[in-house]
């Protein structure tokens, strides 16, 4: 079963959150996919991933493009898996997959500060918990570091 992660994003943007959990992803030899609503909003985030870091980046492609099966990170707005990813990212509240085992993990990202994310983050983690999905919640301190509040 999937372990449900939630992060809530109050003292630093998804730009600049994303990145290194998709790096933790696959240094342990996970794939992962992003999955967004919008296309724009995923684009940019294609543009950040190649550039965000000045001595690297983190290899990806967007859904659709050619050899997208064998990325280690794919960005989509849909809902297929062609990667094989065991991680699945959910941004600007994608809606969470209705089967959840092909996945190690399942990590719910969301703004903080938009009453609208955090109201359905909190149906999301409403819904894992009474499904009996391992659940956890996420949220950083004054110093940036992420602690675990539930």
């Amino acid at each position: 079963m999937a372990e449900l992660l939630f992060y809530h994003l109050q003292r630093r943007p998804l730009e600049a959150v994303l990145p290194f959990l998709l790096q933790k992803t696959l240094e342990r030899g996970w794939r992962a996919i992003v999955q967004g609503r919008t296309t724009e909003r995923l684009q940019a985030l294609d543009d950040h991933l190649w550039t965000y870091d000045e001595e690297g980046f983190l290899p990806h492609a967007m859904d659709g493009e050619p050899g997208t099966a064998q990325e280690p990170v794919l960005l989509t707005t849909g809902a297929a898996n062609p990667n094989g990813a065991a991680v699945r990212f959910l941004i600007e509240q994608a809606a969470m997959p209705d089967d959840l085992s092909p996945y190690a993990r399942i990590v719910v990202m969301f703004d903080g500060e938009d009453p609208e994310a955090l109201a359905a983050a909190r149906e999301e983690w409403r819904k894992a918990r009474a499904n009996g999905n391992e659940a956890t919640y996420w949220q950083q301190d004054d110093r940036g570091r992420w602690e675990k509040k539930a």
